[in-house]
């Protein structure tokens, strides 16, 4: 599913024009980046946190010529769902 398709729906359900739900889809996936952006964790009730972690530098090793090599440490972002969320996948709630 992409931006696109979340703004037609939030258009068709909520009766805004395509412009304001674009907008408003867009405004919303700002807000979570920039907040990630800060080191800050997103939690969304009843779908999910979106956190922030760190990586360590590590060992790694280049696939293609097999020369040790330091991987830098990094954040990166992980994603848990929520029980709903989890349980909507399932069908348990069905």
């Amino acid at each position: 599913m992409t931006k696109a398709e979340i703004a037609r729906i939030v258009h068709e359900r909520v009766g805004l024009t395509k412009k304001e739900s674009a907008e408003i889809v867009e405004s919303v996936l700002d807000v979570i980046r920039d907040a990630l952006a800060r080191g800050e964790n997103v939690k969304l009730s009843g779908f999910g946190h979106f956190m922030v972690r760190d990586k360590h530098a590590r060992r790694g090793r280049n696939p293609k010529t097999g020369t040790d090599i330091t991987i830098e440490p990094r954040s990166v972002v992980t994603f848990r769902a929520s029980p709903l969320l989890k349980d909507k996948m399932t069908g348990v709630d069905e």
